[in-house]
């Protein structure tokens, strides 16, 4: 029978039980009768869709100059030898965001994944088959390996390496280390009330990381999905919908005046994210090369990570070393992020804003 209440219960209670070294069956109860599956289902898709893992994302083999091209001595084609080699997982070790690594192998031999293993890549996958050379074979090849979240058809790649990697080969980039999430849903007793539900979850890994760990990040993604609706309940926050002249429809979003000034700390910080790209004494191709970026002010770029910098064209490790030793010079350093609160990068973002486009 249902009870009038107030509040839906909240779960409180959960089981873990690792299967073998890559999975894992998690239990979560007891919920309310529908809220399971509204829980249970989103983070079944960020699983799949959002986790971070590795993956080949482009390839260059010598004397093949196409993915339907064959290697004398090489029992297989080159579009088989790339077949074999998406089910090879890696790892980059130490916090390595992507490499470039060359292979070279000769005479008869098979070729596992155990064999690609460097000081830099781990090959979680070490039984995968890659190839087969005979004696008088011959395989000479390089992968560039990236960090990333779940899946990148290669047409995409292909876009986004051309000037980077002349002459290498794109490939599909599966980088989700989820081979499996799914889901069911169970009755449960609370006292002698059986309208509730038991959230019964089961994750495998291919071993890059673990299903503990992979289920802690999708909890991480799913919490900053959703914190941008804590501002619907903020009375500070106004939506303004307008019509152009064109018809078009412009939403801009705003802050109600009765939030609190910043305080002479902050004002200063400000004017700080304030001041012009040129003005902060980085070298004048560093500074045009983010300019050209549209990275026109210092607060555009002070919480942008070296993974986001390296993809602008020409942006390499000296120009974010110089960027890096300019910030701190400034006091905007990694150790003074912390210092950047959302009311300071608000009032930077409206005032920013309004520079650009001509307003003040």
């Amino acid at each position: 029978m249902r009870k009038i209440k107030t509040a839906p219960l909240v779960p409180n209670q959960f089981e873990v039980e690792e299967i073998g070294e890559n999975a894992i069956t998690i239990r979560i109860f007891p919920f309310e009768v529908g809220f399971a599956v509204s829980v249970a289902h989103p983070l079944k898709r960020l699983l799949l869709s959002s986790s971070v893992g590795y993956a080949p994302i482009a390839i260059k083999v010598e004397n093949a100059s196409h993915e339907f091209d064959n290697i004398p001595g090489m029992l297989e084609d080159i579009s088989a030898f790339i077949l074999n080699l998406k089910h090879i997982r890696f790892k980059l070790k130490d916090g390595i965001e992507k490499i470039e690594v060359s292979y070279s192998f000769k005479g008869s031999k098979d070729i596992y994944g155990s064999d690609l293993e460097t000081d830099e890549v781990e090959v979680v996958t070490p039984n995968s088959f890659l190839a087969s050379l005979n004696e008088d074979g011959e395989l000479d090849f390089t992968l560039v390996i990236y960090r990333g979240i779940g899946y990148v058809p290669s047409e995409d790649i292909r876009n986004s390496i051309a000037d980077i990697y002349e002459g290498f080969i794109p490939l599909d980039a599966y980088f989700t280390p989820v081979r499996k999430a799914h889901y069911t849903i169970e009755n449960v007793l609370v006292g002698d009330d059986p309208n509730f539900e038991k959230i019964v979850f089961y994750v495998e890994t291919d071993g890059q990381v673990s299903p503990r760990e992979v289920f802690g990040e999708v909890l991480e993604t799913f919490k900053k999905q959703i914190a941008i609706f804590e501002n619907i309940a903020n009375s500070s926050v106004s939506t303004i919908v307008q019509h152009s002249e064109s018809g078009e429809v412009v939403i801009t979003r705003d802050r109600q005046e009765n939030e609190p000034p910043l305080s002479p700390e902050e004002e200063e910080i400000l004017s700080k994210l304030l001041l012009g790209i040129k003005e902060i004494g980085l070298k004048p191709r560093v500074a045009n090369t983010l300019i050209s970026a549209e990275y026109l002010f210092v607060g555009d770029v002070v919480l942008v990570d070296d993974r986001e910098l390296k993809e602008i064209r020409n942006f390499g490790t000296g120009s974010i070393a110089d960027l890096r030793m300019a910030l701190d010079k400034l006091g905007l350093g990694e150790e003074n992020k912390e210092l950047l609160s959302d009311k300071i990068m608000r009032k930077f973002r409206k005032l920013s804003e309004s520079k650009r486009n001509g307003d003040i």
